[in-house]
């Protein structure tokens, strides 16, 4: 959500954080902010919007402190203005924050009682005030910090710098990502690594509950309590990682063109393509002995594992558990010890995903994450870690990272069968063959975008939008709806087929386009009869499938003709036109492709 960098710097650091704070832009936001410590006191610069904006206020009155801190707010609390707008200041303190301060309200009327002003909505105020309240106690900055700390309840990250001392910068983390960076004579604070790629390659992450004090002679590290603990420092690679739009128009459309070689990247890690077998990592469980899987995740991650619940229970012949984590993690599920839990996350921080783990792993069960970073809270809470290697995924939207989600989930569900023997090393053969042609067919169907411009403008006429889908293909229906909603502000809905005639025909009319995604499987003639219900309505019909338009026996508004292929592996193939279609009507509404409109890329708070 929100990006925090602080710079303890040799030279003036404003340019440095407007540059770190643009790496973060893909966390999503709606203003930005920087503070600087300048010859005793504390000078800040807002603006609304995009960078761009407060870049053209620095232009006209510059920062010249070498220590500051930077932001940018996704709000949660308080509009989208300016005033809201972080760095919070006073004359002594200044302070980021990504999270929310779940006690602010409590604080606040303690603090208001003391005689302390609030001028903003926000909740991070609080914070603000609560620090120099114990900083008006006599209190040096590292004991105001840490006792206030103490006092503050919720999901944080949070940056201070203090007027008075221009060689001190304060971390702390209770949930959301922070990551420390060491420089030679500087150091840095950052929401993630990718921030100070172009500032350090040297990476301290901090744990949840610790707190950091930065000086420009390096880091201390503590819990709440005050005691040291020590934090690995490690080189990361986030500096090799640093991308660009090359010559797409949006990074979702070059992170679509990307798949083919995502896909391959991350096969390439669990399949042994030459032995036609899975080479899966131990996952500290006897898959054998497995009689239940649990899988949780959120958004786009989450219609991933309801595609891996049909093919673990078809391939496998186990029950899968799966639920959304933000419900999963309140229902108090009965968990047999031994069972496997299985999380799915992009970026390893989604924060109702970490709760539903910590519960996961408190009842007795193995736990394995599906992360695009390696280096997450996720990742490193979790007894095996299964990373897709999608690289960095700056468009808001998921593409990349559901393909490649789907690709370890597929590699899990041969595992899981071949363990327990209710698939032979020939069906393995088979399913990992399948698995090697999909980098191919995704190269051929990315190859000629013209046919779904035209059908985005078609699209992007509908106030609403159903899609349709049997098996395999409803979480790649519900996925299609998301994609189109997130990102074209269409309003959209993915039902599975036979529900058709439960309730939403009901919407079905000559303005309402129907989505079908239908490969010809065993459930394909069925899905034709839903089809034929919609038609008869008078329903503009858009029919994905890889058979002949003809056998849909109704009049179809378009056909998106899809490649043959092995059915396991329609999911990940079917993926790719609902990603298209939602890409070009969105820019034929001419929308915020890669930063829609009220998303943040990493949901770090509840």
């Amino acid at each position: 959500m929100c990006g925090i960098v602080g710079i303890l710097g040799s030279k003036p650091v404003a340019i440095d954080i407007v540059d770190a704070l643009r790496r973060l832009e893909y966390r999503g936001y709606d203003s930005a902010g920087i503070a600087t410590v300048e010859n005793g006191h504390l000078e800040r610069r807002r603006a609304e919007g995009k960078l761009r904006n407060l870049e053209t206020r620095l232009g006209t009155e510059p920062l010249s402190g070498t220590t500051g801190i930077g932001h940018t707010r996704w709000a949660t609390h308080g509009r989208p203005i300016e005033r809201n707008a972080h760095p919070h200041m006073n004359d002594r303190v200044a302070v980021v924050h990504n999270g929310i301060i779940e006690n602010f309200q409590e604080l606040r009327e303690e603090l208001t009682g003391k005689g302390y002003v609030f001028e903003t909505e926000t909740d991070t105020e609080t914070v603000l005030h609560l620090v120099t309240y114990y900083l008006d106690q006599g209190m040096p900055p590292v004991e105001a910090s840490r006792i206030a700390l103490n006092r503050l309840r919720g999901a944080f990250a949070l940056g201070l710098i203090f007027s008075d001392d221009k060689n001190l910068l304060i971390g702390a983390r209770q949930g959301p990502p922070l990551a420390i960076g060491h420089g030679d004579g500087e150091m840095y604070l950052g929401s993630d690594a990718i921030a100070l790629a172009s500032l350090t390659d040297t990476i301290t992450y901090l744990e949840d509950g610790d707190w950091a004090v930065l000086t420009r002679a390096g880091v201390q590290v503590f819990d709440l309590s005050g005691k040291t603990v020590h934090r690995t420092a490690i080189k990361s690679v986030a500096s090799s990682l640093l991308v660009d739009k090359g010559n797409y128009r949006h990074f979702m459309l070059k992170e679509i063109h990307e798949q083919p070689e995502v896909i391959a990247h991350t096969l390439g890690n669990y399949i042994d393509m030459a032995e036609g077998a899975v080479k899966f990592p131990a996952l500290g469980i006897d898959l054998a002995g497995v009689n239940r899987v649990t899988i949780s995740a959120c958004g786009t991650a989450y219609y991933a594992g309801v595609v891996a619940k049909y093919w673990i229970e078809k391939y496998a012949r186990i029950p899968v558990e799966i639920d959304v984590a933000s419900e999963f993690r309140y229902r108090e599920v009965p968990l047999a010890p031994g069972g496997l839990a299985v999380f799915v996350s992009q970026s390893g921080e989604t924060a109702d995903t970490l709760e539903a783990l910590r519960y996961c792993k408190k009842n007795g069960q193995v736990i394995a994450a599906i992360v695009n970073v390696r280096t997450s809270t996720i990742a490193r809470e979790s007894n095996t870690v299964l990373p897709t290697l999608a690289g960095p995924e700056i468009g808001v939207a998921s593409t990349k990272a559901f393909t490649s989600q789907l690709s370890v989930l597929a590699c899990l569900a041969i595992a899981i069968g071949r363990a327990r023997g209710t698939i032979d090393a020939a069906k393995e053969k088979e399913l990992v063959k399948a698995l090697s042609e999909v980098p191919r067919h995704v190269s051929t169907m990315l190859r000629d975008e013209s046919f779904y411009e035209g059908l985005a403008h078609e699209i992007s006429k509908a106030r609403d939008v159903l899609y349709l889908g049997r098996g395999v293909s409803y979480p790649i229906a519900m996925e299609g709806a998301l994609k189109l909603k997130e990102i074209s502000y269409i309003h959209a809905e993915g039902y599975a087929a036979g529900e058709l005639k439960h309730g939403p025909i009901a919407l079905i009319d000559e303005n309402v386009p129907v989505i079908v995604v239908a490969p010809e499987d065993e459930l394909f003639e069925k899905t034709v009869s839903n089809m034929q219900e919609v038609a008869a309505r008078g329903g503009q019909i858009v029919l994905i499938s890889d058979v002949a338009k003809e056998k849909a026996g109704c009049r179809l508004l378009s056909h998106i003709k899809m490649p043959k292929a092995h059915p396991f592996t329609t999911p990940l193939l079917y993926a790719v036109p609902v990603q298209l279609l939602a890409y070009h009507t969105a820019v034929v509404m001419g929308t915020d492709v890669d930063q829609p409109r009220n998303l943040a890329k990493s949901v770090t708070v509840e």
